[in-house]
């Protein structure tokens, strides 16, 4: 998703550099997709992967058992989704866009939808499923996850190295806050004031102003996600090794001391 999001970058460059568009109306339409499809293509995999960690920590027999083919099946079904999932967006921007158009992106026009009611709706539901509802459940695992890594107690004898393990496993909701909460607060009034729902001028103009700071934000994610999932996954999955092996082997001395009790 972060490939195909940074190879259509220079197309959006020289748009905004030269204010025309001489790629024809179907590239412009895959941009604009690609920049969907990787915003909630990457909401979808750091809620994934908050989701497998909090799995992994509380389930540690589970996580043995856990095989590679889940993870592909799980992608798979992620892209599939967030693929369809993202069509509106550009099916809303294509409005009266013809073949030799020189405009594109921001200065694309918005189909009108009559209802006003039908709009806020439809923004509503693509915020809370879009945004609310992952953020919900990273925030939920994070805290989770950090409360399991503070309560036991193992062999991580520096108080530095704790830390790090905590830090670590604070950086998807750090990522997600930073690159998609203002994007996806500042877009509800976007597409309200797009739509002329909102109509008051102050507004509307603060809305479409910080709108691209916003945009840029949003597409930082695609730095800043290499750089999580290789720090991240070699520390992680080392403390999901000790806090496995300390819950398994408490286990088993309780099963040995229930079985000493009986005998």
């Amino acid at each position: 998703a972060d490939l195909a999001h940074v190879l259509s970058l220079p197309l959006r460059i020289y748009y905004y550099i030269n204010s025309t568009w001489p790629f024809g109306r179907f590239l412009c339409l895959l941009c604009f997709y690609l920049k969907y499809l990787n915003m909630y293509a990457s909401i979808c995999f750091l809620t994934c992967i908050s989701i497998q960690r909090y799995f992994f920590l509380y389930q540690p027999f589970k996580a043995k058992d856990w095989k590679r083919r889940y993870d592909v099946a799980i992608s798979t079904v992620v892209w599939l989704f967030v693929g369809v999932a993202c069509l509106p967006f550009p099916i809303m921007r294509s409005y009266g866009l013809a073949n030799n158009t020189n405009t594109c992106f921001a200065d694309l026009q918005v189909r009108q939808i009559n209802s006003k009611v039908a709009t806020v709706l439809m923004m509503g539901a693509a915020e809370l499923f879009g945004f609310i509802g992952p953020l919900v459940i990273i925030l939920f695992c994070t805290w989770k996850t950090k409360d399991s890594l503070q309560g036991f107690q193992i062999s991580l004898q520096k108080s530095s190295e704790k830390r790090k393990a905590l830090r670590m496993v604070s950086m998807c909701a750090i990522v997600f806050c930073v690159c998609f909460a203002p994007y996806h607060i500042n877009f509800f009034f976007y597409m309200l004031v797009k739509e002329n729902v909102i109509t008051d001028c102050f507004l509307s103009t603060i809305t479409l102003y910080i709108q691209p700071f916003c945009l840029s934000l949003a597409s930082l994610d695609c730095c800043l996600d290499p750089i999580l999932y290789f720090f991240m996954t070699s520390e992680f999955q080392d403390q999901i090794s000790r806090h496995s092996s300390m819950v398994i082997r408490s286990r088993l001395m309780s099963k040995e001391s229930a079985s000493s009790t009986k005998e």
